[in-house]
């Protein structure tokens, strides 16, 4: 019989947080992260299971969870549809009540948003979203707090989005409406955010197709690949299309002084960004990579001893 859980929460987007509880898990990873770093052990999920479902390549998002866990004392299932039922054809409302029965929280990283949102409607545990097509919540968490580590908090900053308008973009988007900064989404024409995310967030982002003008005086650029998981038949296209929104020095010295880089990797220098940036002085990728750790691990903590 699954488990009754009256304070159920599941984390599918960004929305899912108030403003004050994406900035507490900020501050709160940030805390974890200095007890891994001192070397305490520190296992508030001792004897908690977390099933990872990945029909998605990764390796940040597995690695991060499966050490996150390990690390809180707790244990991770990898599941792939390879290897398991979800590669025959279970319906995701099956696996969901079977697996919410045996585990404590189910982590999700698929292509159709609707998805994971069919899994959370059946799962009496919590659902965390590793990726979907639609959006990339968890990466927020790590950049956010990359950014509020390096140089506080970023209410009344300004962001600049270069590059697809992709799901990396959509949470960015979410991002700005519960911080309080401004984006800049600089993006080909024909490559822009869903309409849903736009009409969502209106009030905080601008889109154009000048990259030049959308990257002077930023205080973060971002950007991502030019053809995501899914997208490789359209490489040669995207090639053309994004060949003027490559991150390079001369975009970043449009930006303030003091702004930061930031890609969510696997980079294709070259391609979205140059050498020169990604492994450059503003840059913080890794940094930013680290933080899917500590991030995910206030995720967790969050949602699992409410």
């Amino acid at each position: 019989m699954n488990k009754v859980n009256n304070n159920l929460r599941h984390f599918l987007t960004l929305t899912d947080l108030s403003s004050d509880e994406f900035r507490q898990l900020i501050d709160r990873a940030i805390e974890l992260k200095a007890i891994q770093h001192r070397g305490e052990i520190f296992e508030p999920l001792k004897n908690k299971v977390l099933a990872m479902i990945f029909e998605k390549s990764s390796t940040r998002t597995r690695v991060s969870f499966e050490s996150g866990m390990a690390q809180f004392g707790g244990h991770a299932i990898f599941l792939s549809p390879r290897d398991s039922q979800l590669g025959r054809g279970e319906p995701i409302e099956d696996s969901a009540k079977v697996l919410s029965s045996m585990t404590d929280c189910i982590m999700v990283r698929t292509y159709e948003h609707e998805k994971i949102e069919s899994l959370a409607n059946h799962s009496s545990v919590p659902v965390i979203n590793g990726l979907t097509d639609a959006v990339h919540p968890c990466q927020l968490l790590a950049d956010m707090q990359t950014y509020f580590e390096q140089r506080g908090d970023i209410k009344g900053k300004t962001v600049t989005w270069v590059g697809d308008g992709n799901n990396m973009c959509h949470s960015y988007m979410h991002a700005a409406m519960l911080l309080g900064f401004r984006l800049n989404i600089a993006c080909p024409e024909g490559f822009e955010p869903e309409q849903a995310f736009i009409d969502e967030t209106s009030d905080h982002i601008t889109i154009t197709h000048d990259v030049t003008s959308a990257c002077k005086n930023s205080d973060l650029i971002v950007t991502d690949v030019w053809a995501s998981m899914g997208q490789e038949e359209e490489q040669k296209i995207r090639e053309q299309a994004f060949s003027d929104y490559q991150v390079t020095t001369k975009l970043m010295a449009l930006a303030n002084d003091d702004a930061l880089f930031m890609h969510c990797l696997p980079a294709h220098r070259g391609e979205e960004v140059s050498a020169n940036v990604i492994d450059g002085s503003q840059s913080v990728v890794w940094d930013e990579a680290e933080n899917r750790l500590h991030a995910q691990k206030a995720l967790l903590e969050f949602l699992l001893l409410k």
